[in-house]
């Protein structure tokens, strides 16, 4: 079994160009009010990784061109759509009337465990993502059609937004 790493010229990848005119995955996240922007730049990193529809900055979320965005989101600030929004709870009001599923990743009482998600054909999806010490806006969180929890099994109770970002985008594109 041939366990050797790949060299940078084995990992094909396309280019940014490339990146634009592909069709993207029918999800799309809305950071509301994440501090970090480190945080910003890993969503970042992890939207291009599986080609999702767009990355939604509400509130005091950071938004690019920033230096400690890019030095996480390693040029995906520059191929996954992004726009900022004032409000996140009347952009994701917006979004739902649109046809939008509404997920947000969080932990309530009646959570759906993120492993059971399937995603539906022909529906689109909205992330929500929250802040790193109050979560996602509880109004966000009545109105969403589904609330995803990732179990966890450790003495903490939550993990980095960003991390948890990256388990569930990659669980809603699979």
């Amino acid at each position: 079994m041939d366990r050797k790493k790949k060299n940078i010229s084995e990992l094909t990848r396309i280019s940014e160009e490339e990146y634009l005119l592909i069709e993207k995955n029918p999800v799309s996240v809305l950071a509301d009010n994440v501090r970090s922007l480190y945080n910003i730049g890993s969503i970042f990193r992890v939207g291009d990784a599986f080609r999702i529809g767009e990355i939604i900055l509400g509130g005091i979320s950071g938004r690019p061109p920033h230096p400690e965005i890019s030095k996480t989101a390693l040029g995906a600030e520059h191929t996954v759509a992004w726009r900022w929004v004032s409000d996140t709870f009347e952009e994701t009001l917006r979004m739902q009337k649109e046809g939008w599923k509404i997920c947000v990743l969080e932990q309530t009482h009646n959570s759906t465990d993120i492993k059971d998600f399937r995603r539906m054909e022909g529906e689109r999806y909205l992330l929500v993502v929250g802040n790193e010490v109050q979560g996602v806006d509880q109004r966000i969180v009545d109105m969403a059609d589904i609330v995803l929890e990732i179990p966890q099994y450790g003495t903490k109770h939550s993990l980095n937004v960003a991390s948890s970002a990256s388990i569930a985008i990659y669980c809603m594109t699979r």
